[in-house]
């Protein structure tokens, strides 16, 4: 009883805090981990985030989880990167504060932001609920320049709060574990989203390659709808966990035992793969109209390739997409499917600290993780 009264009076003293500050036009201070440099360590950073507008809400951060993207950016894989960066695009929270014209939150609500915090809205892809092919550009949840607001530079998640537009906020269920449910802002919908457009329906023999982060999302979503899944991997690490989540079968790429036969036999396979390898391969596994997606987007240094040749020849009568997250409204039917039945990514959760941030990343780097990492933030000093 003691402990839910003070969670409650910190709860209305931030709150309150907040409003002052929105009330009185003042940024509001924020505290998180930041890389100095590519390929930095991480250490801790103050900065302030925009007031909280009309349509805003302030969320009080409460997990925060660590995609193999942010080391994309951190490490400067894609390009130039501008510093410090705060990364962290799943981010799991509570509303303390809310713009006088919102409507779809209260404070007290847990909500969620994922890979992007806002978009032109007028665009055809905006229009169709593709916010995240904006062709004005979406605004990046961190290391993205936020044209509403001043053009001040994103900061992302691995952070004490964040000010984001109601409509780019995720609505989370109050019976969710929230200490999971941050990667599904990523991981979740990235994978969610590419089986949705595939069309995957109760028998079909679907494919993940890669299992990580995204795969293992993949693997359950796939099994939820009555697909029949193989795993492809390059260890014997995760074999166990695989067939646990519902995979038919695991095959190790480095053993060619495990490869054999398989040309020709599946209806949709999903690449979550970050680094360098040969899709051919897996195109080549497809049944005629079958489809390969493809989400993990590995450095530029290390970018894998398909020549014309590839398909016209192996890969005729074969289809090939790519795909980028998910649209808000898209977000919020994954989430509330994933919550509905039970779906959530498996975790390690580790203090917000900048020696165990950079730990998990090499980690994450070397394939040791099973399967995400996500931040305490609650425990942030």
């Amino acid at each position: 009883m003691k402990k839910n009264l003070i969670s409650t009076m910190i709860l209305i003293l931030t709150a309150v805090t907040a409003l002052f500050a929105q009330n009185n036009d003042e940024r509001i201070p924020a505290k998180g981990f930041a890389v100095y440099e590519e390929n930095g360590h991480f250490k801790p950073y103050e900065f302030t985030r925009h007031v909280v507008g009309d349509h805003d809400i302030q969320i009080e951060i409460l997990y925060a989880g660590i995609c193999h993207s942010d080391l994309h950016h951190v490490f400067a894989d894609w390009g130039e990167e501008k510093y410090p960066m705060v990364p962290g695009h799943e981010i799991a929270g509570r509303v303390v504060a809310i713009g006088k014209d919102v409507t779809r939150f209260k404070v007290g609500d847990y909500a969620g932001i994922g890979c992007m915090i806002g978009s032109c809205r007028h665009c055809d892809a905006c229009k169709h609920d593709l916010e995240q092919y904006c062709e004005e550009g979406a605004i990046m949840t961190y290391h993205g320049i936020d044209r509403y607001n001043g053009n001040e530079y994103t900061q992302g998640g691995y952070s004490n709060t964040y000010v984001v537009t109601e409509d780019f906020a995720i609505k989370i269920p109050q019976n969710a574990d929230m200490s999971k449910v941050a990667p599904l802002l990523c991981a979740g919908i990235t994978s969610y989203s590419s089986i949705m457009q595939a069309g995957i329906k109760k028998g079909d023999k679907v494919g993940i390659a890669g299992f990580g982060g995204l795969g293992h999302m993949g693997v359950q979503y796939a099994v939820s709808l009555g697909a029949e899944v193989t795993v492809f991997d390059i260890t014997e690490d995760k074999r166990g966990d695989a067939l646990r989540m519902g995979a038919v079968r695991y095959v190790n790429v480095n053993n060619p035992e495990d490869l054999k036969g398989l040309d020709k036999t599946f209806d949709f396979i999903l690449s979550t793969i970050p680094a360098k390898y040969e899709p051919i391969m897996y195109l080549k596994m497809l049944k005629f109209d079958g489809q390969l997606g493809i989400v993990g987007l590995p450095a530029f240094r290390n970018m894998p390739a398909i020549t014309v040749a590839d398909f016209v020849l192996p890969g005729a009568r074969r289809k090939v997409f790519g795909s980028q997250i998910g649209g808000i409204k898209e977000t919020q039917e994954m989430l509330d499917y994933s919550v509905k039945n039970s779906i959530y990514p498996e975790v390690e959760i580790i203090k917000a600290d900048g020696k165990q941030i950079d730990e998990a990343y090499q980690n994450v780097l070397n394939g040791k993780v099973k399967f995400r990492y996500v931040i305490d933030m609650k425990t942030l000093k």
